[in-house]
C-alpha cells in the first residue's frame, strides 16, 4: 500500500440522482427522493477515490464500516457532490469523512472505513467461507 496524501485532503465525486437510486421496496416506493442506499454506495465510491490511488497492484480494498446521517433530501435530477476527506490512515484502514451536497445544502454527512489488503489474503478469506 503507498499513501501519496496528507491528512485532511480531500477527493469528490459528482453523481444525478436518478430514479434507480430513490427509496424502493418490494412494497413499492417509499419516497422519490435518493434513498439511503444509493447515498450509502456513492459515498463508498467518493472515500474509495483515496483507495485507488493507494492499492499496489496486488492488493485490493474492503469496506469496514459506513455511517450515514440524512440533513436534507435529493430529489431526481438533482446533481449531488460527494467529497471525501481522508481523516486517517492507521495501518492498511482508511477513514474518511464524506458530506454530500447539492449546491450549497447538505444533504448528509458520514463516515467510511475501508481496510487494504493483498488479494491472496481476500481470496483466502472467501475460500475459507465457502467450506462451512
Amino acid at each position: 500500500m503507498k499513501n501519496p496524501f496528507q491528512i485532511g485532503q480531500s477527493l469528490s465525486i459528482q453523481v444525478q440522482v436518478q430514479a434507480q437510486d430513490t427509496a424502493k421496496f418490494e412494497t413499492g416506493q417509499v419516497h422519490p427522493v435518493y434513498a439511503t442506499f444509493a447515498l450509502a454506495r456513492d459515498m463508498e465510491w467518493a472515500s474509495r477515490q483515496f483507495v485507488l490511488l493507494m492499492l499496489e497492484p496486488n492488493e485490493e480494498g474492503i469496506g469496514t464500516f459506513l455511517e450515514i446521517q440524512h440533513h436534507s433530501p435529493a430529489l431526481v435530477g438533482e446533481e449531488v457532490s460527494l467529497f471525501a476527506r481522508l481523516d486517517a490512515v492507521m495501518g492498511h484502514e482508511i477513514i474518511c469523512t464524506v458530506v454530500a451536497k447539492v449546491g450549497n445544502r447538505t444533504i448528509a454527512t458520514g463516515k467510511t472505513g475501508q481496510k487494504i489488503f493483498k488479494k491472496e489474503k481476500i481470496a483466502h478469506i472467501f475460500a475459507s467461507l465457502s467450506h462451512e
